[in-house]
């Protein structure tokens, strides 16, 4: 969990996206970059998370501002996207969880099909010396090249970085993050 996922916002602001730009925020729950997308001036913006309670604390927290967002309580795996329908999809730490190859190649079908093209794709996951487990889970480590490799088919890498993150408990988590763009 980040409170606020700066990283994500340094990419985000360097596209320079219209503030009409369709936005999905996946697993976004109680984080705050719903709040700064807002403030940015985006006005079409979807969280979608596993957790109800965690979208309603964002709600809760946001207030009236929330009104404009789609709060969608789901399972990524679950959930039927509509086509081509968003120009940013961001997702900071669920891809990672997806250890099962069936759930992995379903959701690369699902950020396919929903990202319009020459739209982006931006990933955020534990880098390939990052944990093995979080919240008590098992997780898949990835390499920048295992990503662009896995979602080469349909996207074309922009810009990558490798960051530490601090927890709330004060441990070290390496992240890797990889902007692509819908071919």
């Amino acid at each position: 969990y980040a409170d606020h996922v700066a990283g994500s916002l340094e990419f985000i602001d360097e596209l320079a996206l219209p503030p009409s730009a369709s936005l999905i925020d996946l697993g976004g729950g109680a984080s705050t970059l719903v709040d700064d997308l807002l403030a940015r001036g985006y006005k079409n913006i979807t969280v979608l998370d596993l957790s109800s309670i965690a979208l309603q604390i964002a709600r809760d927290r946001i207030g009236k501002a929330g009104d404009t967002v789609s709060w969608v309580a789901a399972n990524v795996l679950d959930f039927d996207f509509p086509t081509n329908s968003f120009d940013l999809w961001h997702d900071r730490a669920v891809f990672h969880f997806l250890t099962d190859e069936e759930h992995r190649t379903t959701y690369a079908r699902k950020v396919a099909g929903a990202v319009k093209n020459g739209g982006y794709f931006l990933i955020s996951v534990f880098a390939d010396d990052g944990p093995e487990m979080c919240s008590g889970l098992t997780v898949r480590r990835h390499s920048e090249q295992d990503l662009k490799d896995f979602f080469a088919t349909d996207f074309e890498v922009v810009k990558s970085t490798r960051a530490t993150h601090q927890t709330p408990a004060g441990a070290a988590q390496r992240f890797v993050s990889v902007l692509m763009k819908r071919r």
